[in-house]
Protein backbone atom coordinates (compact mmCIF):
# COMPACT_ATOMS: atom_id res chain seq x y z
CA UNK A 1 0.00 0.00 0.00
CA UNK A 2 2.56 2.24 1.28
CA UNK A 3 4.84 1.19 -2.11
CA UNK A 4 1.71 2.28 -4.37
CA UNK A 5 1.21 5.45 -2.69
CA UNK A 6 4.73 6.24 -3.01
CA UNK A 7 4.74 5.51 -7.24
CA UNK A 8 1.31 8.35 -7.32
CA UNK A 9 3.46 10.31 -5.98
CA UNK A 10 6.76 10.26 -8.37
CA UNK A 11 5.14 9.80 -11.33
CA UNK A 12 3.74 13.07 -11.57
CA UNK A 13 6.98 14.27 -10.90
CA UNK A 14 8.88 12.33 -13.01
CA UNK A 15 6.70 13.33 -15.97
CA UNK A 16 6.28 17.03 -14.66
CA UNK A 17 10.31 16.77 -14.98
CA UNK A 18 10.55 14.96 -18.15
CA UNK A 19 7.75 17.79 -19.96
CA UNK A 20 10.04 20.84 -18.68
CA UNK A 21 13.52 19.18 -19.80
CA UNK A 22 12.30 18.83 -23.22
CA UNK A 23 11.26 22.49 -23.46
CA UNK A 24 14.51 24.63 -23.90
CA UNK A 25 12.72 27.79 -23.03
CA UNK A 26 11.47 26.06 -19.45
CA UNK A 27 13.21 26.35 -16.35
CA UNK A 28 12.89 23.24 -14.04
CA UNK A 29 13.13 25.83 -10.87
CA UNK A 30 9.55 27.34 -11.99
CA UNK A 31 7.85 23.94 -10.86
CA UNK A 32 6.37 22.83 -7.96
CA UNK A 33 3.90 20.16 -7.54
CA UNK A 34 2.13 21.74 -4.83
CA UNK A 35 2.07 25.01 -7.03
CA UNK A 36 -1.28 25.57 -9.36
CA UNK A 37 -0.86 28.65 -11.49
CA UNK A 38 -2.11 29.18 -15.42
CA UNK A 39 0.02 29.38 -17.87
CA UNK A 40 2.39 32.98 -17.89
CA UNK A 41 4.11 34.83 -20.31
CA UNK A 42 6.44 36.59 -18.27
CA UNK A 43 9.00 39.31 -19.64
CA UNK A 44 12.52 39.99 -19.05
CA UNK A 45 14.96 42.50 -20.13
CA UNK A 46 18.46 41.56 -20.97
CA UNK A 47 21.33 44.19 -22.30
CA UNK A 48 23.32 43.19 -25.51
CA UNK A 49 26.43 45.06 -26.13
CA UNK A 50 26.63 45.33 -30.43
CA UNK A 51 29.77 46.37 -32.19
CA UNK A 52 31.05 46.85 -35.40
CA UNK A 53 35.10 46.90 -37.05
CA UNK A 54 36.49 47.41 -40.16
CA UNK A 55 39.99 45.99 -39.09
CA UNK A 56 41.65 46.85 -42.35
CA UNK A 57 43.48 43.26 -42.88
CA UNK A 58 45.57 43.78 -39.79
CA UNK A 59 46.32 41.29 -37.40
CA UNK A 60 45.57 41.93 -33.54
CA UNK A 61 48.17 42.49 -30.77
CA UNK A 62 47.69 42.86 -27.67
CA UNK A 63 49.53 45.26 -27.24
CA UNK A 64 47.93 47.62 -29.77
CA UNK A 65 44.59 47.33 -28.64
CA UNK A 66 42.76 48.92 -25.85
CA UNK A 67 40.39 46.34 -25.16
CA UNK A 68 38.40 48.16 -22.29
CA UNK A 69 37.42 50.95 -24.56
CA UNK A 70 36.46 48.23 -27.61
CA UNK A 71 34.18 46.05 -25.58
CA UNK A 72 32.79 48.23 -23.06
CA UNK A 73 33.71 46.23 -20.21
CA UNK A 74 34.35 48.63 -17.54
CA UNK A 75 30.97 48.10 -16.36
CA UNK A 76 30.21 44.49 -17.32
CA UNK A 77 26.62 44.83 -17.09
CA UNK A 78 25.85 43.32 -20.27
CA UNK A 79 24.50 39.52 -20.82
CA UNK A 80 25.08 39.30 -24.61
CA UNK A 81 28.10 40.57 -26.77
CA UNK A 82 27.63 40.52 -30.72
CA UNK A 83 30.77 41.95 -32.23
CA UNK A 84 31.29 41.97 -35.50
CA UNK A 85 34.76 42.43 -38.14
CA UNK A 86 35.32 43.50 -41.64
CA UNK A 87 37.88 42.66 -43.74
CA UNK A 88 39.15 40.34 -40.98
CA UNK A 89 41.66 39.27 -43.37
CA UNK A 90 42.88 41.32 -46.43
CA UNK A 91 40.53 41.48 -49.23
CA UNK A 92 43.22 40.09 -52.22
CA UNK A 93 42.06 37.90 -54.96
CA UNK A 94 43.95 35.09 -53.12
CA UNK A 95 42.05 35.51 -49.75
CA UNK A 96 38.98 35.69 -51.79
CA UNK A 97 39.01 32.87 -54.06
CA UNK A 98 41.29 30.57 -52.34
CA UNK A 99 40.45 28.67 -49.05
CA UNK A 100 39.14 30.37 -45.58
CA UNK A 101 41.98 31.84 -43.38
CA UNK A 102 40.61 31.49 -39.88
CA UNK A 103 44.30 32.57 -38.32
CA UNK A 104 42.89 35.79 -37.35
CA UNK A 105 39.50 34.89 -36.66
CA UNK A 106 41.15 32.42 -33.57
CA UNK A 107 43.14 35.55 -32.46
CA UNK A 108 40.34 37.64 -32.08
CA UNK A 109 38.55 35.25 -29.99
CA UNK A 110 41.06 34.36 -28.28
CA UNK A 111 41.29 38.32 -26.96
CA UNK A 112 37.85 38.59 -26.58
CA UNK A 113 37.61 35.68 -24.22
CA UNK A 114 40.50 37.29 -22.41
CA UNK A 115 38.96 40.61 -22.17
CA UNK A 116 35.32 39.60 -21.48
CA UNK A 117 37.01 37.18 -18.71
CA UNK A 118 39.73 39.32 -17.76
CA UNK A 119 39.33 38.49 -13.64
CA UNK A 120 39.37 35.00 -14.67
CA UNK A 121 41.14 34.23 -17.85
CA UNK A 122 44.78 33.37 -18.47
CA UNK A 123 46.65 35.39 -21.43
CA UNK A 124 45.21 35.82 -24.89
CA UNK A 125 47.80 33.67 -26.32
CA UNK A 126 47.33 30.20 -23.91
CA UNK A 127 43.64 30.53 -25.32
CA UNK A 128 44.17 30.55 -28.58
CA UNK A 129 45.04 26.99 -29.38
CA UNK A 130 41.84 26.26 -27.27
CA UNK A 131 39.91 28.82 -29.84
CA UNK A 132 41.12 26.79 -32.74
CA UNK A 133 38.32 24.10 -32.03
CA UNK A 134 35.99 26.57 -31.40
CA UNK A 135 34.80 28.02 -34.78
CA UNK A 136 31.14 27.62 -35.47
CA UNK A 137 29.32 26.16 -34.47
CA UNK A 138 30.63 26.35 -30.83
CA UNK A 139 29.26 24.07 -28.13
CA UNK A 140 30.02 24.56 -24.65
CA UNK A 141 28.92 23.26 -21.06
CA UNK A 142 25.85 25.64 -19.54
CA UNK A 143 26.63 27.56 -16.69
CA UNK A 144 24.26 25.22 -15.06
CA UNK A 145 27.26 22.43 -15.33
CA UNK A 146 29.30 24.23 -12.19
CA UNK A 147 32.87 24.61 -11.66
CA UNK A 148 34.59 27.77 -11.25
CA UNK A 149 33.95 28.64 -14.66
CA UNK A 150 30.34 28.39 -14.60
CA UNK A 151 29.09 32.43 -14.96
CA UNK A 152 32.36 32.89 -17.83
CA UNK A 153 30.94 34.80 -21.03
CA UNK A 154 31.13 31.89 -23.27
CA UNK A 155 31.27 31.82 -27.52
CA UNK A 156 27.72 30.35 -28.69
CA UNK A 157 28.73 31.16 -32.13
CA UNK A 158 31.55 32.21 -34.83
CA UNK A 159 31.44 32.48 -38.33
CA UNK A 160 33.64 34.09 -41.19
CA UNK A 161 33.41 34.41 -44.54
CA UNK A 162 36.41 35.63 -46.21
CA UNK A 163 36.74 38.65 -44.63
CA UNK A 164 33.57 39.18 -42.31
CA UNK A 165 33.77 38.03 -38.79
CA UNK A 166 31.00 37.85 -36.29
CA UNK A 167 31.03 36.31 -32.66
CA UNK A 168 28.63 35.71 -30.27
CA UNK A 169 29.30 35.17 -26.18
CA UNK A 170 26.84 35.18 -23.88
CA UNK A 171 26.81 34.79 -20.00
CA UNK A 172 27.80 31.30 -18.81
CA UNK A 173 23.75 30.92 -16.71
CA UNK A 174 21.94 31.85 -19.65
CA UNK A 175 23.50 29.52 -22.42
CA UNK A 176 21.01 26.80 -21.40
CA UNK A 177 17.73 29.00 -22.32
CA UNK A 178 19.81 29.57 -26.23
CA UNK A 179 18.43 27.25 -28.85
CA UNK A 180 18.11 26.95 -32.53
CA UNK A 181 21.03 28.52 -33.50
CA UNK A 182 21.96 28.94 -36.87
CA UNK A 183 23.80 31.63 -39.69
CA UNK A 184 23.49 32.26 -42.72
CA UNK A 185 26.02 33.60 -45.69
CA UNK A 186 24.98 35.99 -48.48
CA UNK A 187 27.70 37.22 -51.22
CA UNK A 188 27.50 40.32 -52.65
CA UNK A 189 31.24 40.90 -54.10
CA UNK A 190 32.75 39.85 -57.40
CA UNK A 191 29.57 38.76 -60.60
CA UNK A 192 27.63 40.04 -57.31
CA UNK A 193 28.65 36.30 -55.44
CA UNK A 194 32.30 35.98 -54.16
CA UNK A 195 32.67 36.58 -50.26
CA UNK A 196 34.76 39.96 -50.46
CA UNK A 197 31.18 42.22 -50.13
CA UNK A 198 28.14 40.65 -48.53
CA UNK A 199 26.97 39.10 -45.01
CA UNK A 200 27.08 36.74 -42.32
CA UNK A 201 23.95 36.52 -40.23
CA UNK A 202 23.24 34.38 -37.06
CA UNK A 203 20.01 33.26 -35.35
CA UNK A 204 19.17 32.11 -31.58
CA UNK A 205 16.64 32.09 -29.69
CA UNK A 206 16.77 33.30 -26.07
CA UNK A 207 13.61 31.47 -23.80
CA UNK A 208 10.53 32.28 -26.41
CA UNK A 209 11.97 35.37 -28.37
CA UNK A 210 13.83 34.88 -31.30
CA UNK A 211 17.37 36.85 -32.46
CA UNK A 212 19.01 38.07 -35.75
CA UNK A 213 22.41 39.84 -36.36
CA UNK A 214 23.55 40.79 -39.80
CA UNK A 215 27.08 41.35 -40.23
CA UNK A 216 27.78 43.08 -43.45
CA UNK A 217 29.99 44.64 -45.79
CA UNK A 218 28.21 46.94 -48.68
CA UNK A 219 29.83 48.00 -52.05
CA UNK A 220 32.31 50.45 -51.50
CA UNK A 221 32.94 53.46 -53.53
CA UNK A 222 32.66 56.91 -53.20
CA UNK A 223 31.77 58.39 -56.61
CA UNK A 224 28.31 59.91 -57.06
CA UNK A 225 25.82 56.53 -57.72
CA UNK A 226 27.51 53.79 -55.86
CA UNK A 227 25.44 54.13 -53.19
CA UNK A 228 22.53 52.70 -55.71
CA UNK A 229 24.60 49.30 -55.44
CA UNK A 230 24.77 49.68 -51.69
CA UNK A 231 20.70 49.78 -52.02
CA UNK A 232 21.39 46.37 -54.30
CA UNK A 233 23.21 44.61 -51.31
CA UNK A 234 20.54 45.10 -49.07
CA UNK A 235 17.89 44.32 -50.83
CA UNK A 236 20.29 41.11 -52.12
CA UNK A 237 21.05 40.11 -48.15
CA UNK A 238 17.14 40.69 -47.12
CA UNK A 239 16.19 38.43 -50.06
CA UNK A 240 18.64 35.74 -49.89
CA UNK A 241 19.40 35.25 -46.57
CA UNK A 242 17.67 31.68 -45.10
CA UNK A 243 17.89 29.90 -42.08
CA UNK A 244 16.17 26.72 -41.51
CA UNK A 245 13.03 26.31 -39.82
CA UNK A 246 13.69 23.24 -37.67
CA UNK A 247 12.20 23.53 -33.74
CA UNK A 248 9.47 20.59 -33.07
CA UNK A 249 6.67 22.56 -34.73
CA UNK A 250 8.95 23.39 -37.48
CA UNK A 251 7.62 26.88 -37.39
CA UNK A 252 10.88 28.87 -36.54
CA UNK A 253 11.79 31.98 -38.63
CA UNK A 254 13.55 31.49 -41.94
CA UNK A 255 14.09 35.42 -42.98
CA UNK A 256 15.37 38.42 -41.41
CA UNK A 257 12.44 40.42 -40.52
CA UNK A 258 10.60 37.27 -39.25
CA UNK A 259 12.94 37.47 -36.04
CA UNK A 260 11.59 39.40 -32.96
CA UNK A 261 14.46 41.10 -32.98
CA UNK A 262 16.72 42.21 -35.51
CA UNK A 263 20.24 43.92 -35.04
CA UNK A 264 22.11 45.25 -38.70
CA UNK A 265 25.97 45.93 -37.78
CA UNK A 266 28.65 46.44 -40.28
CA UNK A 267 30.34 48.71 -42.86
CA UNK A 268 27.68 49.84 -44.73
CA UNK A 269 30.39 52.24 -46.47
CA UNK A 270 27.55 55.08 -47.25
CA UNK A 271 29.47 58.44 -48.00
CA UNK A 272 28.42 61.88 -47.34
CA UNK A 273 27.48 63.55 -50.56
CA UNK A 274 29.19 67.05 -50.34
CA UNK A 275 32.35 68.34 -51.90
CA UNK A 276 35.39 66.87 -49.99
CA UNK A 277 36.95 70.67 -48.76
CA UNK A 278 33.12 71.24 -47.33
CA UNK A 279 33.07 67.89 -45.92
CA UNK A 280 36.41 68.32 -44.21
CA UNK A 281 35.39 71.99 -42.78
CA UNK A 282 32.44 70.49 -41.44
CA UNK A 283 34.20 67.82 -39.78
CA UNK A 284 36.61 70.11 -38.21
CA UNK A 285 34.09 72.60 -37.07
CA UNK A 286 32.11 69.28 -35.65
CA UNK A 287 28.92 70.66 -37.32
CA UNK A 288 27.48 66.80 -37.41
CA UNK A 289 24.14 68.11 -37.85
CA UNK A 290 24.83 69.82 -41.53
CA UNK A 291 26.91 66.76 -42.05
CA UNK A 292 23.76 64.02 -41.63
CA UNK A 293 21.86 66.15 -43.74
CA UNK A 294 24.16 64.63 -46.63
CA UNK A 295 25.06 61.69 -45.38
CA UNK A 296 23.65 59.12 -48.22
CA UNK A 297 21.99 56.57 -45.79
CA UNK A 298 19.59 58.84 -44.21
CA UNK A 299 19.28 60.29 -47.65
CA UNK A 300 17.98 56.85 -48.93
CA UNK A 301 16.03 56.02 -46.06
CA UNK A 302 14.12 59.07 -46.03
CA UNK A 303 13.27 58.46 -50.05
CA UNK A 304 11.99 54.75 -49.22
CA UNK A 305 15.19 53.29 -51.12
CA UNK A 306 16.67 51.36 -48.63
CA UNK A 307 16.21 50.07 -45.08
CA UNK A 308 12.50 50.81 -45.09
CA UNK A 309 11.17 50.63 -41.36
CA UNK A 310 14.95 50.73 -39.69
CA UNK A 311 15.95 52.67 -37.22
CA UNK A 312 19.22 54.27 -35.93
CA UNK A 313 20.12 55.95 -32.77
CA UNK A 314 21.72 59.95 -32.68
CA UNK A 315 24.81 60.46 -34.10
CA UNK A 316 26.78 62.00 -31.84
CA UNK A 317 30.31 60.83 -32.68
CA UNK A 318 33.01 61.93 -35.73
CA UNK A 319 32.94 60.07 -38.65
CA UNK A 320 34.38 56.67 -38.03
CA UNK A 321 36.57 56.78 -41.63
CA UNK A 322 39.08 57.22 -43.27
CA UNK A 323 42.17 57.66 -41.02
CA UNK A 324 45.74 56.83 -41.35
CA UNK A 325 46.61 53.80 -39.37
CA UNK A 326 48.01 54.91 -35.59
CA UNK A 327 46.80 58.07 -35.94
CA UNK A 328 44.02 60.61 -35.41
CA UNK A 329 44.57 62.09 -38.74
CA UNK A 330 41.96 61.52 -41.29
CA UNK A 331 43.51 60.87 -44.76
CA UNK A 332 44.42 62.78 -47.10
CA UNK A 333 43.88 65.25 -44.42
CA UNK A 334 47.41 67.36 -43.14
CA UNK A 335 49.97 64.52 -43.59
CA UNK A 336 48.44 63.42 -46.72
CA UNK A 337 51.23 62.58 -49.76
CA UNK A 338 51.13 62.86 -53.50
CA UNK A 339 49.20 60.70 -55.13
CA UNK A 340 47.48 59.14 -53.08
CA UNK A 341 43.67 58.64 -53.21
CA UNK A 342 41.24 61.30 -51.70
CA UNK A 343 38.53 59.75 -49.04
CA UNK A 344 36.75 62.51 -47.60
CA UNK A 345 35.21 61.75 -43.87
CA UNK A 346 32.21 59.68 -43.62
CA UNK A 347 30.24 57.29 -41.14
CA UNK A 348 30.83 54.14 -42.93
CA UNK A 349 30.16 52.07 -39.86
CA UNK A 350 26.32 52.06 -38.71
CA UNK A 351 24.35 49.76 -36.16
CA UNK A 352 20.75 49.80 -37.09
CA UNK A 353 17.51 47.77 -35.81
CA UNK A 354 14.08 46.82 -36.25
CA UNK A 355 10.99 45.84 -35.07
CA UNK A 356 9.89 46.44 -31.76
CA UNK A 357 11.24 45.01 -27.95
CA UNK A 358 14.43 46.91 -28.42
CA UNK A 359 15.90 49.97 -26.82
CA UNK A 360 18.69 51.78 -27.64
CA UNK A 361 20.68 53.43 -24.81
CA UNK A 362 24.26 53.56 -26.13
CA UNK A 363 25.58 54.91 -29.45
CA UNK A 364 29.07 55.76 -29.79
CA UNK A 365 32.53 55.01 -31.56
CA UNK A 366 35.81 53.58 -29.66
CA UNK A 367 38.97 54.75 -30.11
CA UNK A 368 41.03 52.03 -31.28
CA UNK A 369 43.66 53.30 -33.87
CA UNK A 370 44.31 49.54 -35.45
CA UNK A 371 42.93 50.57 -38.54
CA UNK A 372 41.42 53.17 -40.73
CA UNK A 373 38.06 52.79 -39.44
CA UNK A 374 37.35 53.40 -35.99
CA UNK A 375 35.13 50.67 -34.29
CA UNK A 376 31.32 51.27 -33.77
CA UNK A 377 29.28 50.28 -30.39
CA UNK A 378 25.65 50.03 -29.42
CA UNK A 379 24.07 48.95 -26.43
CA UNK A 380 20.44 47.61 -26.41
CA UNK A 381 18.00 46.86 -23.95
CA UNK A 382 16.05 43.91 -25.44
CA UNK A 383 12.76 42.20 -23.80
CA UNK A 384 12.70 38.57 -23.69
CA UNK A 385 9.85 36.23 -23.58
CA UNK A 386 9.60 33.79 -21.21
CA UNK A 387 6.73 30.64 -20.79
CA UNK A 388 6.22 29.48 -17.74
CA UNK A 389 4.69 25.93 -17.79
CA UNK A 390 1.36 25.41 -15.31
CA UNK A 391 0.55 21.95 -13.61
CA UNK A 392 -2.20 21.66 -15.91
CA UNK A 393 -0.10 20.56 -18.81
CA UNK A 394 1.34 17.87 -16.64
CA UNK A 395 -1.93 16.82 -16.11
CA UNK A 396 -2.98 16.69 -19.66
CA UNK A 397 0.07 14.50 -20.24
CA UNK A 398 -1.17 12.01 -17.27
CA UNK A 399 -4.36 11.23 -18.96
CA UNK A 400 -3.28 10.85 -22.70
CA UNK A 401 -3.02 8.64 -24.48
CA UNK A 402 1.18 9.68 -24.52
CA UNK A 403 1.35 8.62 -21.30
CA UNK A 404 0.83 5.06 -21.92
CA UNK A 405 3.78 4.73 -23.88
CA UNK A 406 6.28 6.42 -21.76
CA UNK A 407 8.15 3.61 -19.70
CA UNK A 408 8.70 5.58 -16.42
CA UNK A 409 11.06 2.99 -13.81
CA UNK A 410 8.84 2.26 -10.84
CA UNK A 411 10.54 3.26 -7.58
CA UNK A 412 10.82 1.39 -3.92
CA UNK A 413 10.27 3.02 -1.06
CA UNK A 414 13.84 3.03 -0.40
CA UNK A 415 14.67 4.36 -3.82
CA UNK A 416 12.11 7.62 -3.74
CA UNK A 417 13.39 8.21 0.15
CA UNK A 418 17.17 8.55 -1.68
CA UNK A 419 15.91 10.38 -4.17
CA UNK A 420 14.05 13.34 -1.64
Amino acid sequence: MKENLVQQVMWPRLVANKLLRRTPYSSTDDFSPNERFDDQKETRKYKVFVNTWNVGGVEPAVDDLNMEDWLGTHDNSHDIYVLGFQEIVPLSAKNVLGPEKSRNSVKWNALIRSALNKSKSTSPRSQEHKERQKVYPVREASCGDGGSNACEFRCILSKQMVGIFISVWVRGDLRKYIWNLSVSCVGCGIMGRLGNKGSVSVRFCLHQTSFCFVCCHLASGGKEGDEIQRNLDVVGILSRTRFPQGGASGDLPMKILDHDRVIWLGDLNYRISLPEAKTRSLVDQKEWNALLENDQLRLEVTEGRTFEGWLEGTIGFSPTYKYYPNTNEYYGGTIGRKGEKRRAPAWCDRILWHGRGLRQIEYGRGESRLSDHRPVQAVFVAEVDILRRSTKDVETFCLSERFDRHNFKEFSKDEFSELN
